[in-house]
């Protein structure tokens, strides 16, 4: 099983919404989650999440802590070992890019309303993101 790096940004605004993005691609095409994506040779999770973010959004973020790594089985013989950061947008504007097919901020509450990537949710919760009950009833 081949085990592929990955990494992604948390991002609030000032508001308390989530910046997530519509998956464009494998896996789970067509569920929101946070921007992110593979880490490129030579660079670090932290700076992979950035560029990420940047080509996914159009926002330019600040990365901040580790928030958690989780395991995202690609259904083709690959893992995605995904490390998650807690961001911050320092700039740009917000235009979905890259493999997002959309990108919009989302209020807790709102999340019970799409279809999140497996897991997102219970994630967010644990990290007192949102509350815990807004998406798993």
């Amino acid at each position: 099983m081949e085990r592929v790096l990955a990494a992604g940004a948390v991002i609030l605004d000032d508001r308390g919404r989530i910046l997530l993005v519509r998956r464009g691609t494998e896996p789970e095409k067509g569920r929101w989650s946070v921007p992110g994506g593979s880490v490129e040779p030579g660079e670090s999770a932290a700076e992979a999440a950035k560029r990420e973010t940047f080509e996914e959004t159009g926002l330019r973020v600040e990365i901040g802590r580790r928030l958690w790594t989780v395991d995202v089985p690609a259904g083709d013989g690959r893992v995605y070992a995904v490390h998650d950061f807690a961001g911050t947008v320092s700039g740009g504007v917000l235009v979905p890019g890259d493999d997002a097919d959309d990108a919009r901020w989302f209020a807790p509450d709102e999340l019970d309303r799409v279809t999140l990537t497996r897991d997102l949710h219970d994630l967010l919760a644990d990290a007192g993101i949102v509350p815990p009950t807004s998406a798993t009833e």
